[in-house]
C-alpha cells in the first residue's frame, strides 16, 4: 500500500468566490456526504469508490483538474456508508482537500490507466484493488458489497479476484444528488447570476461579421473571471446552423438577420450548473414572420410545460400532459421534455411521451428537485430553429423559476 499523506492544515481558502448572502459551505458539504451515505446504507452497500470527478465533488467538495481526470483514472474517493472518507489524489495534491471536514485522510492514487501504468497495468490494478480491499474490510466488516461509478475494466477484474461484489454506484449517487438543500440553491443561484452576466455580454456585444467562436468566448471569459469553472458544450449556432440542433460553434460569421441560438451548459461558482437556453436576432433587421413563428411556439411550449409541472406528479404523467408539439417539428424535437440539474445535467431524464418506451423511465417529481424545461423548435428541412430553456426549482406548491434572463421582445 502506498504511504498515507497528511492533509495540510486549513489556510486562507480562495477556491470559492464570496457569495452574498453568505452560504455555510461546511453545511453544504456535510449535507451532501450525509445523503450519499444514507443511499449506501439503504442498499446495504458497505462503501463506494467514486472516480467521476462530479461525484467526488458532490461527496467531498474536493475538486482537482476536473476535466483532466474525466479521462485519466488518476483520482478517486473511498466513501464508506459509515466511517472515514479517504481521498486518493494525484501526485503531490493532498492540499486540494485541506480544511474539508468531508475528507479524513489523503493517499497517493494508483493510476489504473495505460498512460500511467503502461505494460504494468495488471500489476497496478491488483495494487489498487488491495488498497480498496483493506479499507472495505476495515469499515464493512463482512460486507463485501462495493459501489463503483466507473473504472478501467482491469480494476473491476482485480476487485473480483478478491471476492468483492461490485455494484453500480451511479444509482445511489444520482438519487443522493437529486434533492437540493436551501444552501445548494444559493450556490446554484450564484452560478445562474454568473451565466446571465455572460449572456448579457453576448447579447450586447454581438455585431454582424463576428464569428460564433468569438461570441461564445465571451461567456467563457465572464464565467472564469467571476469564479466559474468550465462550460460543458459548444452549443452556440447561427443562421442555417441552428437547424437541426446539436451543431457546435465554429468560424461561421454571424450575419445581420440571423437567429443565434445557444445553451449555456455552464459550470459556475461552487461547481453548480447554469443550464439556460436563449435565441436572439443579430443586428437591426426586423425578424421575419417565420422567425417569429418559431420563437412564439418555443416560448409557448416552455410556458405551457412550466404551468403543468407540479410536485407529486410522476415523470410519465408530466410527459403525458406536456405541450403537444405540432407534427412538422416532431422529428427535430429535443431529446427530453425536462431533465434534472445540479453539478451538471443530472437525474431525472423526462422523455417525450412517444419516447418513453425507447429511452424513458418513471419516477416522482419532488420538492427540492431542480429541473430544466426544454424546447427546440425547428422543422425537419427548415432553415432555422429556436432553442429555449428555463431552470426551475420544484417547491411544495409548484415551481420557482430560477433563470431570469429576459426573452426577446423583437421575436415575440
Amino acid at each position: 500500500m502506498l504511504d498515507q499523506v497528511a492533509i495540510p492544515g486549513p489556510a486562507a481558502d480562495d477556491r470559492d468566490p464570496p457569495l452574498q448572502p453568505a452560504v455555510d459551505m461546511d453545511r453544504v458539504r456535510q449535507h451532501r456526504l450525509n445523503r450519499v451515505q444514507a443511499e449506501l446504507r439503504r442498499r446495504d452497500i458497505a462503501a463506494c469508490v467514486l472516480t467521476d470527478p462530479l461525484n467526488i465533488r458532490y461527496a467531498t467538495d474536493s475538486p482537482n483538474m476536473q476535466l483532466w481526470v474525466t479521462h485519466n483514472f488518476a483520482r478517486y474517493a473511498f466513501v464508506p456508508a459509515d466511517g472515514p472518507v479517504v481521498m486518493f489524489d494525484f501526485h503531490n495534491c493532498g492540499h486540494r482537500s485541506a480544511g474539508l471536514g468531508t475528507v479524513d485522510n489523503v493517499r497517493h492514487a494508483t493510476g489504473v490507466y495505460y498512460f500511467a501504468a503502461g505494460p504494468r497495468l495488471d500489476e497496478f490494478a491488483d495494487r489498487w484493488a488491495a488498497e480498496i480491499d483493506d479499507l472495505l474490510r476495515a469499515c464493512g466488516g463482512g460486507n463485501r458489497r462495493l459501489g463503483l461509478d466507473r473504472a478501467h475494466p482491469q480494476a473491476v477484474f482485480a476487485l473480483g479476484k478478491l471476492g468483492i461484489e461490485v455494484l453500480d454506484a451511479g444509482e445511489p449517487m444520482e438519487l443522493a444528488r437529486v434533492i437540493k438543500s436551501p444552501d445548494e440553491i444559493l450556490c446554484m443561484r450564484e452560478a445562474i447570476r454568473v451565466a446571465e452576466a455572460g449572456m448579457y455580454e453576448m447579447h450586447t456585444r454581438l455585431e454582424p461579421g463576428m464569428t460564433e467562436n468569438q461570441l461564445w468566448s465571451m461567456l467563457h471569459q465572464v464565467n472564469i473571471a467571476m469564479g466559474g469553472e468550465w462550460i460543458e458544450t459548444r452549443l452556440l449556432t447561427s443562421g442555417d446552423k441552428t437547424n437541426p440542433w446539436f451543431q457546435e460553434c465554429g468560424f461561421r460569421a454571424i450575419q445581420a438577420g440571423d437567429l443565434v441560438s445557444y445553451d449555456t451548459d455552464l459550470i459556475g461558482p461552487f461547481g453548480y450548473c447554469a443550464d439556460i437556453s436563449r435565441t436572439f436576432l443579430c443586428g437591426d433587421k426586423q425578424a421575419s414572420d417565420e422567425q417569429r413563428r418559431l420563437y412564439a411556439l418555443a416560448r409557448e411550449q416552455i410556458a405551457y410545460n412550466m404551468d403543468k409541472l407540479r410536485p407529486g406528479m410522476t415523470f410519465r404523467e408530466f410527459s403525458e400532459v406536456s405541450f403537444d408539439l405540432p407534427a412538422e417539428f416532431r422529428a427535430n424535437r429535443y431529446s427530453v421534455v425536462a431533465h434534472g440539474v445540479g453539478l451538471c445535467d443530472e437525474y431525472p431524464h423526462i422523455a417525450y411521451v412517444e419516447d418513453v418506451g425507447a429511452h424513458g423511465y418513471d419516477g416522482d417529481i419532488l420538492p427540492g428537485m431542480t429541473l430544466c424545461i426544454e424546447s427546440y423548435v425547428g422543422a425537419e428541412g427548415g432553415r432555422e430553429g429556436v432553442k429555449l430553456e428555463e431552470q426551475v426549482l420544484v417547491t411544495d406548491t409548484g415551481i420557482e423559476v430560477l433563470s431570469q434572463f429576459p426573452f426577446e421582445d423583437s421575436l415575440l
